[in-house]
């Protein structure tokens, strides 16, 4: 009997240590982790970024500050291609990706050591599975139409700006445009638009952009409403029937002359 106690307080004793100290190196070991995704990233933002955003972040006369931003509007910016920027203009296009998502991450990881901004977000709080594309829709067409377009289409702002079409984007993409509002676009964040209804709006783009979306008018010229696509069609329409009363009087006049 005394064996078995003596054996159980060594166990005890053992789990206690382990309790007291495994904690501690793993978040040792991921400090470590993370001050060396930093050392990374400040090499490759020294390289491909520093030019035009300063040195520390700090922005220049070519580019905004980046700090406070936030690792989660550099995984938006790098991740579609947006970032470096080719050339300056009054607005970045979407472009191939040049950096692998290890590189973003470390980009990331150094932009947020910064100072204090939105973090990337998890696959599960982007999942838009389970969520209300109904109520998506009505939150879409409040918020974001006016720019976007009710289908996400995209369209046309002022001096050479644009929305861009969501159709294609990527839900962890969409929740972190909306979350760190890029460019032209405000900034909704959890505070303001929790994260329920940003899963309610990726589930409605989602939806409206499918394979399977039901477009009972054919061919949808963007999407833009059915007042500009009904006066597409009557000026395609007129322009037909003008040509045509062209052509026919024209035949008409070489036939009597013949």
């Amino acid at each position: 009997m005394a064996a078995v106690v003596v054996l159980l307080l060594a166990l005890a004793a053992t789990g206690g240590l382990y309790a007291a100290f495994a904690p501690a190196g793993k978040a040792q070991a991921d400090d470590t982790a993370q001050s060396l995704a930093i050392d990374e990233g400040k090499k490759l933002y020294a390289v491909g970024c520093a030019s035009c955003h300063g040195v520390g972040g700090q922005g220049t006369s070519d580019g905004p500050s980046l700090t406070g931003v936030g690792a989660a509007a550099v995984d938006f910016q790098v991740g579609t291609g947006r970032m470096p920027a080719q050339q300056p203009g009054p607005q970045v296009p979407k472009k191939k990706v040049i950096y692998d998502q290890k590189e973003i991450d470390q980009l990331a990881a150094y932009v947020a050591s910064l100072g204090p901004g939105p973090s990337v977000p998890s696959a599960e709080q982007s999942n838009p599975e389970g969520a209300d594309a109904a109520r998506g829709g009505e939150l879409f067409r409040s918020n974001c139409a006016q720019c976007h377009n009710f289908g996400g289409e995209g369209g046309a702002l002022t001096n050479g700006k644009y929305a861009p079409r969501l159709e294609g984007v990527t839900p962890k993409h969409m929740y972190e445009a909306m979350l760190t509002g890029p460019q032209n676009m405000p900034s909704f964040p959890d505070s303001t638009m929790p994260e329920q209804q940003k899963q309610d709006i990726i589930k409605y783009i989602e939806s409206v952009n499918s394979d399977e979306a039901a477009n009972p008018g054919g061919f949808k010229l963007g999407g833009i409403g059915p007042v500009s696509e009904g006066l597409f069609s009557w000026a395609i329409g007129l322009s037909a029937l003008i040509a045509l009363a062209v052509w026919v009087a024209a035949h008409t006049a070489k036939a009597r002359k013949s």
